[in-house]
């Protein structure tokens, strides 16, 4: 998959375009369905298969105080799509100057520039431009002028209830993993940058790898079994969120921590994408670092069991 970022890098030839718009965040069982269509149109008409989505949260710009947390960080979701099999992915810089253009404005800009559009895919419900001011219906209607066919695709349902971001992420602070996996149609997984911590966990004896996760919504604190890929090779995770309230009783600072089993190195600046498991307890305050590091290793011998 080719990643551009305007779509006149495009360059179709005599090629039509089959396009797929979202935010697409967490790339779910919706989200995918929408993508195959797109996909599944772009083979009928020999076409280009192209998924148009934002490098952030168009809330982040247009609703600042209604930002949701995200369930994937933006390198995720682009291989999330990927994975999926699309020919080409336009991520759009969503900043102030393009909230402020008209969904019809948006909508002529594209037709101009990636050439002839053979057909828009989008969820039913989805909107978009300045205000809101484009829906289904408006790309209907200007797909009739300028010639392309409309998907809006209904919503799927799973245990009789629509699957939705908002659905995922509540699942996900409720500890709710399983339905989580079921909802994305894949494991669920946190990625981030590996960034200098305290170094706490090597004296412990069990280094840690500090993820960023900054706007990302988090399963429940606690110690959890993860699985990981690197540089080719495949590491069990001890992994643990929260607030270390052994190590750091004042002025706690939320963390993610994964110690890779087996794993000897130094990961600093690498991006770790770590499959959470299941949970092996909650957080807890120790007696003593000593407590705590018999703890640990009772942890990391429970996620070795598990393979």
């Amino acid at each position: 998959m080719k990643i551009i970022r305007a779509a006149s890098e495009l360059k179709p030839g005599n090629r039509k375009v089959c396009l797929a718009i979202g935010v697409f965040d967490g790339v779910h069982l919706g989200h995918q369905q929408i993508i195959r269509q797109t996909i599944a149109d772009a083979h009928q008409h020999n076409a280009i298969a192209l998924v148009l989505t934002f490098d952030r949260h168009p809330n982040s710009i247009v609703a600042p105080s209604r930002v949701p947390p995200l369930i994937y960080s933006l390198p995720q979701k682009l291989r999330a799509i990927e994975s999926l099999g699309a020919d080409h992915l336009l991520l759009v810089g969503f900043d102030k100057k393009f909230s402020e253009q008209s969904g019809e404005t948006f909508v002529r800009g594209l037709a101009c520039d990636p050439g002839s559009i053979q057909s828009i895919c989008v969820g039913a419900n989805f909107v978009f431009g300045h205000k809101r001011s484009g829906d289904v219906a408006l790309l209907k209607k200007l797909g009739g002028e300028i010639g392309f066919a409309v998907h809006g695709l209904a919503a799927v349902s799973l245990d009789g209830q629509v699957v939705s971001s908002t659905r995922i992420r509540e699942a996900i602070r409720a500890g709710n993993l399983d339905g989580t996996n079921q909802m994305l149609g894949r494991p669920y997984a946190i990625a981030g940058l590996v960034i200098e911590g305290d170094k706490l966990g090597r004296q412990l004896g069990f280094p840690t790898a500090n993820l960023d996760v900054t706007d990302l919504i988090l399963p429940p604190n606690g110690v959890y079994s993860g699985f990981t890929r690197l540089k080719g090779q495949s590491y069990r995770v001890a992994l643990n969120i929260g607030f270390r309230p052994t190590i750091i009783p004042t002025k706690p600072e939320l963390r993610v921590e994964a110690h890779l089993l087996d794993f000897n190195g130094e990961l600093y600046g690498a991006e770790l994408e770590i499959e959470i498991g299941e949970k092996l307890r909650n957080e807890r305050k120790f007696a003593s670092p000593g407590e705590l590091r018999v703890q640990i290793a009772h942890d990391v011998a429970a996620v070795r069991e598990q393979a």
